[in-house]
């Protein structure tokens, strides 16, 4: 392994190829689809980086979370509709999950009497409001634990045949 580099202004797709102790020789040739020249052009700003170069170097890396962070920070769609997601445990993104269902199923009733004529009238948007933050906050536990699984997998702490085959049952 090369040594790692004293840069100040490492960008996350850098941070990720050292944090995955790979020079970038080693990871463009591990990547199959980036240069080496590229791939330095692309972890110091000097070229704009791709979805697929990300889906790429995810892979390579053993780091899901890029995908996400491209997502966000990113591309100009992905800022407005894709929520960050951050690495968590499980049992941080069970408990965010069960408490936004918990708040949900209060507002359950609520929701029926607010879209049962398919108009949101000004007097019931502040609860619309405050239930579509749940439904929000429900999303993004799906995206917290659809990363946690990805993590997971590469860590080779969940077989991922088995559970491909029990997904497509």
């Amino acid at each position: 392994m090369g040594r790692k580099s004293i840069r100040d202004d490492k960008n996350i797709f850098f941070e990720s190829r050292e944090a995955a102790g790979l020079t970038r020789a080693q990871a463009s040739e591990l990547i199959g689809t980036i240069s080496e020249s590229r791939l330095e052009k692309l972890e110091t700003g000097k070229a704009s980086i791709y979805p697929e170069d990300v889906v790429d170097m995810a892979a390579a890396y053993k780091k899901p979370e890029l995908c996400n962070y491209y997502c966000t920070h990113e591309c100009r769609i992905g800022k407005e509709s894709v929520p960050e997601v951050k690495v968590s445990s499980l049992s941080e993104i069970v408990l965010g999950m069960l408490s936004a269902l918990n708040s949900l199923d209060k507002q359950k009733d609520r929701l029926i009497e607010i879209t049962a004529d398919g108009i949101v009238s000004d007097d019931e948007i502040p609860d619309f409001v405050h239930i579509q933050k749940q439904l929000n906050q429900i999303d993004h536990t799906v995206e917290a634990l659809k990363l946690w699984v990805a993590n997971t997998i590469n860590s080779g702490n969940i077989n991922a045949d088995r559970l491909k085959e029990y997904s497509e049952k």
